[in-house]
């Protein structure tokens, strides 16, 4: 009975691990929405959202480090109890991210776009793919998925460097431009990051699935 009720709070977990995981891909979509709209509302709700990503995450946390403390798991359930804590704790990481480019957001008020946004709406719809595909690679187990997940955060850099270039050259033609320029840097960071993250991610679902850490924040190809 004992093993049967570990077996079940570690489902459960791992269950809060891809609700969380979902409501941060929630998070990052909102707030590129809202930058490409300049939907300011939207931008404030996602913002305050990121403090229900907090608390999950260190209820998640709260959890597995009581069975830690209260059961003996065997080396395969350690790894997932241990990469469940490292997941959550990154999730809560691309929230803070997500919440990051919704206060642009809001700094940036009402202001026209300089340009219209291709590529940073581009790279967000990279990460939240790469994040969906970490978390179902996670329920299964799935390394190759996860390697594979990984490998597109070279795309994600691409398209980071591309908006740099852009920005730099408006920046460059016309001063008044720059303030809002730096702004969508900062937001192209922000998902760069995320798609960091992400790879992250994707290590510990190659850990929990081989029993080894591999180095997967690389470039490819």
């Amino acid at each position: 009975m004992v093993r049967e009720a570990f077996e079940r709070e570690l489902r459960a977990l791992e269950g809060e691990v891809v609700a969380l995981g979902a409501a941060v891909g929630e998070a990052v979509r909102g707030a590129v929405y809202a930058l490409r709209t300049r939907d300011v509302d939207r931008a404030e709700r996602v913002d305050r959202a990121d403090d229900d990503i907090n608390r999950r995450r260190f209820n998640l946390e709260e959890r597995c480090l009581a069975l830690l403390a209260t059961q003996q798991p065997m080396a395969s359930d350690l790894r997932v109890l241990t990469a469940i804590l490292h997941i959550a704790t990154d999730l809560e990481r691309m929230g803070d991210h997500a919440a990051g480019v919704a206060r642009l957001v809001i700094r940036m008020g009402g202001e026209p776009l300089i340009k219209p946004l291709i590529d940073i709406p581009r790279m967000a719809d990279l990460v939240v793919n790469m994040l969906d595909e970490s978390l179902d690679a996670f329920v299964r187990r799935d390394a190759a998925t996860a390697r594979r997940a990984a490998a597109r955060d070279d795309e994600v850099d691409a398209l980071h460097d591309q908006v740099h270039r852009e920005l730099f050259l408006l920046m460059i033609q016309n001063a008044s431009t720059i303030t809002q320029a730096t702004y969508l840097m900062w937001a192209s960071h922000g998902l760069e990051r995320i798609a960091d993250l992400v790879t992250n991610v994707c290590e510990r679902v190659v850990f929990v699935a081989q029993g080894v850490l591999e180095d997967l924040n690389q470039p490819h190809g």
